[in-house]
């Protein structure tokens, strides 16, 4: 069961990514995060829904594009500890960007998300 509601949390807060219009980012945000919400994000740490949906909106506004994010693996949960993989996007063959989100639940919903956008290169490159 935990499972599952860390699955629905976590495609949740996927799906704002892909939100039909702007409008619908924050609707999705609050069924996935709690309002305390922290965000490890490429350009830091920052708390709170608002940041998250900054980050979301700034993704969605991509310069080649508004892009598609799904997730591309099965979530392993070892606990209130999850991880998955996830493929971003552009339309027409534009930049293609993956990575790894490790996220924490609380009472159903995400309270820590972080992000480590890229590849990782095997062992001894640099």
């Amino acid at each position: 069961m935990q499972e599952e509601t860390a699955r629905s949390a976590i495609d949740t807060f996927i799906s704002a990514f892909n939100a039909s219009a702007d409008a619908y980012v924050t609707s999705l945000l609050a069924q996935a995060l709690t309002s305390d919400v922290v965000f490890w994000g490429p350009l830091g740490r920052s708390e709170g829904i608002e940041a998250v949906e900054r980050f979301v909106l700034d993704i969605r506004r991509h310069p080649a594009g508004t892009g598609t994010m799904v997730r591309s693996s099965a979530i392993d949960m070892p606990d209130e500890w999850a991880r998955y993989r996830w493929v971003f996007t552009t339309p027409d063959g534009g930049p293609r960007l993956a990575g790894t989100d490790v996220v924490h639940l609380r009472r159903g919903l995400i309270d820590q998300v972080i992000v480590f956008a890229g590849e990782i290169g095997p062992p001894g490159f640099a």
